[in-house]
């Protein structure tokens, strides 16, 4: 098929009926052919799309050349009248990822940080890149999510990410360029056999494409099968998870034993995707199944993976980040007016004067500092009649053992005054007061 301006017209049009419309396309400027011809391809409709323009070059910093590649970005830009923001990255080589992932996250990562919620992030992959991102993906063992490849329409830093040239041959966007006499920059690692992409894109396609021609079409065409039950897969899911009445991070056992277990494997999968975690492998996978689902019921097993682990409490599979180091020194960290960070995955610690009950301003005006658990902690809460061990209430209250000592204790000198947001101390409560607010609190239950 051949393409124009007019097809990326029709594609943008189509996808506007699925996500949000947008104010503005931020386009991700590479300088290679692709991303050269989506920049001319939306300068030109410019007066009929109606969308403010960006285009953002990600300079990853991994060749002597890269700071050529950026001024040749922006020459392109400022001749097309678009606006124009570099970005410098530093990809971490050594993530155990590999460095095209390394890369590729670092480059989202910096784009993420010019595309807001009115805003799609348009990125130039196309047919082949799609052909190629299957056959990786399939070497890789994945199921039918993975087969799906690149997404069309995926959201995005609050927005989306839209892929308007994902049916479109490079052959074509090659025939366009020639049209329009445009000038593009060829990154010399994309010849490098080592990396897996180079090498099915150099080698292995054009076997295939000798052997039966039109491969890349139809390889794409099964990328697109495999969107499809995938979405049912993911409907499914969703199903199943609102049969069971829980919510992604925190699963009830005894629902999910219900299902057979290609549908356990099918919700987990799901359910990881939802809480925004790393995917298992087939392996790990099929370890939380065995070591956490079949668990005795006092246990409190725990798989990791890169980036994420599954634990048990109570009848129930929570799904988190891994916890890391505890969020703070022993020695305390003073609580002011203004919001505390308290580490990754841990949210921000946020004092709100004036609500309805908190803690007293004779209270904060002997200066509040938040401490970890050392045990032996006692606290009478508004609404007890008794002074109570800490240690006991969170048995009581149910808060996961994990979560357990790295609740932010607030204190008021030596006094324990607050346990985090969920208990104030009597005798330093007053209606109205301070109260504490915990914003992106992990899952304590």
């Amino acid at each position: 098929m051949t393409f124009g301006p007019e097809v990326l017209l029709e594609r943008l049009d189509a996808l506007e009926t699925a996500g949000n419309k947008p104010d503005r396309y931020v386009i991700a400027l590479s300088g290679g052919l692709d991303s050269a011809v989506l920049a001319h391809a939306l300068a030109v409709t410019r007066g009929r799309h109606g969308k403010s323009l960006l285009a953002v070059h990600v300079d990853h910093q991994l060749h002597p050349e890269s700071g050529t590649w950026n001024e040749h970005c922006r020459r392109l830009a400022d001749a097309l009248g678009i606006q124009f923001v570099a970005e410098s990255v530093s990809v971490d080589t050594n993530a155990g990822i590999g460095i095209e992932a390394a890369a590729r996250a670092a480059r989202y990562d910096a784009l993420a940080l010019h595309a807001g919620e009115r805003d799609w992030l348009l990125s130039a992959h196309h047919r082949n890149d799609q052909a190629e991102t299957l056959l990786l993906n399939l070497m890789r063992g994945s199921g039918p999510s993975g087969l799906a490849g690149i997404g069309l329409l995926t959201q995005f830093a609050g927005g989306w990410l839209a892929r308007p040239f994902i049916d479109v041959s490079r052959a074509a966007l090659e025939a366009y360029a020639a049209e329009y006499d445009l000038r593009w920059v060829d990154d010399p690692s994309n010849a490098d056999l080592r990396f897996d992409r180079n090498y099915l894109r150099h080698d292995v396609i054009p076997a295939l494409e000798q052997r039966w021609p039109g491969v890349v079409e139809r390889l794409a065409r099964s990328a697109e099968l495999a969107s499809e039950a995938a979405s049912l897969l993911d409907e499914l899911a969703a199903t199943d998870l609102q049969s069971i009445g829980d919510r992604a991070a925190r699963i009830d056992i005894a629902g999910l034993l219900t299902l057979s277990n290609a549908r356990q494997r099918n919700l987990l999968r799901h359910a990881v995707r939802q809480a925004g975690l790393p995917a298992p492998g087939a392996a790990r996978l099929a370890t939380v199944l065995e070591s956490v689902l079949q668990a005795r019921e006092d246990a409190q097993p725990r798989v990791a993976w890169q980036g994420a682990e599954a634990r048990r409490y109570r009848g129930k599979l929570y799904l988190l980040p891994p916890l890391g180091e505890l969020p703070w020194p022993p020695e305390g960290r003073p609580l002011t007016a203004s919001p505390l960070w308290l580490g990754p995955g841990m949210g921000v610690l946020r004092p709100v004067p004036g609500a309805p009950r908190g803690l007293s301003s004779a209270t904060v005006g002997r200066g509040l500092s938040i401490h970890m658990r050392e045990g032996g902690e006692q606290i009478k809460p508004v609404g007890q009649e008794h002074t109570k061990k800490l240690k006991k209430l969170l048995q009581e209250e149910g808060v996961v053992p994990w979560m357990r000592e790295r609740l932010p204790l607030i204190y008021a000198g030596e006094k324990l005054v607050a346990v985090a947001d969920l208990w104030i101390a009597a005798d330093a409560a007053s209606e109205p007061g301070t109260a504490v607010c915990w914003d992106e609190r992990p899952e304590l239950y």
